[in-house]
């Protein structure tokens, strides 16, 4: 028998939930149908969460009618998590330190910037600190995967895509995650982690058997995969769904106080008008 679904909505506490974070946590537990809806906080910027914000998406998600298992899981409390992931990375020799600010990485692409790869995390590192040891590290360094050290250690991969976007099953492009995606940041300075790294072994701990999210996280697919693999981690499959956006075309974003759905709670709209809402054309 195929597994038992288990699905998850991760939001960051960094301001209100909008209609894009309705429609993916709708999606989630749509998804899990008889199987297991997981809530997970993240919120390992802690420069930028706010426990009033945690607190009102319990609000905005229980007024929509979602349920989740207890404990909700917290990335602040798993920093010890992801050190020893980083640990079993740096002991392979598959990661390293990275002074560079953005700028630094700008001065060292020989094109200029609107001319360079553009991977999941924007221009593509040029690997200027590749050859420092990790004996070198310090409190200003990121640490950044070496993909091609990464890619020697793994066979062929691919996963399976569920959603509308891109369906079917993906092999992963050596090429593309060497040249385009590049050696991506795996703990950024005085955070221990990153969005790459917290993700796949959250996603493993919960047991998640399909990851749904954004179109726009379709690209950053094939760096979990890579990790998953590297940390002997499960793979689940994935399903990337559409994004919510405003009438100009734009996706929405946690500044877009006016389509909170704290506000629309507090205008009397119903959990069913705004779910009938997020089937009309306003996705793309």
């Amino acid at each position: 028998m195929p597994p038992e679904p288990v699905t998850r909505f991760a939001p960051s506490p960094t301001g209100p939930l909008h209609l894009g974070h309705a429609y993916a946590a709708l999606i989630a537990a749509e998804r899990a149908g008889a199987g297991r809806f997981l809530l997970r906080i993240e919120d390992i910027d802690q420069s930028r969460c706010r426990p009033e914000w945690e607190a009102q998406i319990y609000e905005d998600l229980t007024w929509l009618g979602l349920r989740w298992e207890s404990p909700v899981m917290r990335q602040s409390e798993r920093l010890p998590v992801y050190r020893a992931a980083l640990e079993q990375l740096a002991a392979q020799g598959l990661i390293y330190p990275c002074r560079c600010t953005r700028a630094d990485i700008r001065a060292a692409l020989s094109a200029p910037q609107e001319g360079a790869p553009l991977g999941p995390d924007g221009v593509t590192y040029p690997g200027t600190c590749r050859a420092r040891p990790m004996s070198d590290a310090g409190r200003e360094d990121a640490l950044r995967l070496n993909m091609g050290a990464a890619l020697a250690h793994v066979g062929a991969l691919g996963f399976m895509e569920n959603g509308p976007v891109h369906p079917g099953h993906h092999r992963l492009d050596r090429d593309w995650l060497c040249d385009v995606a590049g050696d991506v940041v795996l703990a950024r300075r005085d955070m221990g982690t990153s969005y790459h790294l917290s993700v796949v072994l959250d996603d493993a701990a919960q047991g998640i058997t399909e990851v749904t999210r954004g179109a726009d996280l379709f690209e950053a697919t094939p760096i979990h995969v890579l990790l998953q693999a590297l940390l002997q981690l499960p793979a689940p499959s994935y399903y990337h769904h559409d994004l919510i956006r405003d009438e100009h075309g734009k996706r929405l974003a946690k500044r877009d106080d006016a389509r909170a759905i704290a506000l629309y709670r507090a205008e009397g709209m119903t959990p069913g008008r705004l779910r009938q809402m997020l089937t009309q054309p306003v996705a793309s």
